[in-house]
């Protein structure tokens, strides 16, 4: 007990100590940047410093859909630096995910910055038309940026694929079984609650959801007996 609360207290001090960094970054690059303190001990309300508006993040809400790939690689989790993505509002947003590690290497935290370079892509459109160049950069994704992790679980479930385009009713077991991985992949599986709502957003059963995605991290994907409904 007295090692987990000396780990605990020292990822307290990291982050205490970050907190004034926070300002300070947001505070040298103006209006386009938000700087984000991520604490994922808790993961339903990880953000425990703030400054900037960029994605509208406020203290006590929730990883982003880039954020929650972050706890799901546990130690093996890497920074994500100068990722372009969108926000739902069109925003253009250049994002660097920064992990906390304790003085053990556990990852428990990262230190996001969001850049809106919205303008730049702008300009850069602007200038390339009037030089005559044609084409432009591949379209970056869109993020959700939310308070609510389970409403980022639901854009996660959104944005794929198979379900839009088909449906869970109509996939079979593989493509249920890729559903699966590519869920867990994105660390929609280490949100407290996933399965359940997972469960509930595509109309089975919690013990199916839990049967299928132990099944998905099989690598020889064995087929139950009976199958699974």
């Amino acid at each position: 007990m007295a090692v987990v609360e000396e780990r605990d207290a020292e990822r307290e001090a990291i982050l205490a100590a970050l907190a004034p960094v926070v300002d300070g970054i947001a505070a040298t690059f103006g209006p386009v940047c938000e700087v984000v303190l991520h604490d994922y001990r808790r993961p339903a309300g990880s953000v425990v410093a703030v400054a900037g508006s960029v994605t509208g993040r406020t203290v006590g809400g929730a990883m982003s859909e880039i954020g929650i790939r972050v706890p799901a690689r546990g130690d093996e989790a890497a920074d994500e630096l100068n990722h372009l993505t969108r926000t739902g509002t069109g925003a253009l947003v250049k994002s660097s995910t920064m992990v906390l590690r304790d003085s053990t290497g556990a990852v428990f935290g990262a230190l996001c910055v969001n850049v809106d370079v919205t303008a730049v892509e702008q300009a850069h459109t602007l200038l390339g038309a009037l030089a005559g160049l044609g084409g432009g950069p591949a379209e970056p994704p869109v993020t959700t940026f939310g308070n609510d992790i389970d409403a980022v679980v639901e854009a996660i479930l959104d944005d794929h694929r198979s379900l839009r385009h088909r449906g869970w009713g109509r996939l079979d077991r593989e493509e249920r079984l890729r559903l699966f991985r590519d869920l867990d992949a994105r660390g929609v599986f280490a949100v407290r609650r996933a399965v359940e709502q997972v469960a509930g957003r595509l109309g089975i059963s919690r013990a199916s959801a839990y049967s299928y995605l132990s099944q998905s991290r099989t690598p020889a994907d064995p087929t139950p007996a009976g199958g699974t409904p």
